[in-house]
């Protein structure tokens, strides 16, 4: 009810003819997997709750203007049946201010093999403190800004430990003055369960992204490094954003941030009765 409530009070910029047809698309690809994921046997399925709390000194966005710059803490949640599953992203600062709120619907279209592929939906609110006349005086107010996107994700794994792939999103802005179209495209690898000692192990992510904003564009260099004992929920990791050249608004040459993370994963398969 709270989604649809945000989708339909909000002001919305015109829509061009090309972004309905594309919205119509991804709302019926969804709907029509959603649909094809119930048929298989619901009782033998295994039904998974999981997520990550980061606790970080430096909330950095791969989208520079998202950036919060400041402490912050990250929820990622998952929760699914099958192939299907919804994926809040809630990120706010240590004074619990909320920074951004993405409510991911996502499928795995293709999940067994060396290749696998996904896709996904969103709703997306960011928030930013504006300076807003009230009675005669300006009072700080976090206004939410709000976007619609989609994301494509290919993804080949090489052995148990190595996986390179592709990560595409396209992101609609629905308020006045938000980035109308923007275009993010990534090649990502990933180096997992790298041995350190009998108790700690790594997980190297390197990345390359451009970026595009309406009529802005770049490029950047982004890389992180995670640290954590095996069987054990916390874990360190550090992350660095190198930009390579463009004229994207808000972006810096260099940032970086440190986190502690705490993750769980909860598996359960249902009975008849929580069908």
């Amino acid at each position: 009810m709270m989604l649809k409530c945000l989708l339909f009070q909000v002001r919305p910029k015109v829509f061009a003819p090309a972004w309905r047809r594309m919205a119509f698309v991804v709302i019926f690809i969804v709907i029509s997997l959603s649909c094809h994921s119930q048929k298989a046997d619901s009782i033998k399925r295994v039904t998974h709750f999981s997520g990550s709390v980061n606790v970080t000194n430096n909330g950095i966005s791969l989208v520079p203007n998202f950036s919060l710059g400041k402490p912050a803490v990250i929820v990622n949640l998952s929760a699914g049946n099958g192939r299907l599953s919804f994926d809040p992203d809630i990120r706010f600062s240590l004074s619990a201010k909320p920074w951004t709120m993405l409510f991911w619907l996502r499928y795995k279209a293709v999940n067994s093999g060396r290749f696998r592929l996904r896709t996904g939906a969103h709703l997306g609110l960011n928030y930013k403190i504006s300076s807003v006349p009230i009675g005669g005086d300006n009072v700080e107010a976090n206004i939410v800004r709000r976007y619609l996107a989609a994301e494509v994700v290919p993804q080949y794994l090489i052995n148990e430990k190595i996986r390179a792939g592709l990560y595409y999103l396209y992101s609609y802005g629905l308020d006045a003055g938000t980035v109308g179209n923007t275009h993010f495209l990534v090649f990502n690898t990933s180096f997992s369960d790298i041995k350190i000692s009998k108790q700690l192990v790594a997980r190297f992510t390197p990345q390359v992204y451009y970026l595009k904003q309406d009529a802005r564009q770049g490029t950047y260099f982004t890389s992180s490094l995670n640290i954590g004992k095996k069987d054990f929920p916390l874990s360190i990791e550090g992350f660095i954003n190198q930009r390579l050249g463009g004229n994207i608004l808000g972006s810096k040459n260099f940032t970086w941030s440190a986190s502690l993370i705490y993750t769980f994963n909860k598996r359960f398969i249902p009975g008849p009765h929580e069908l």
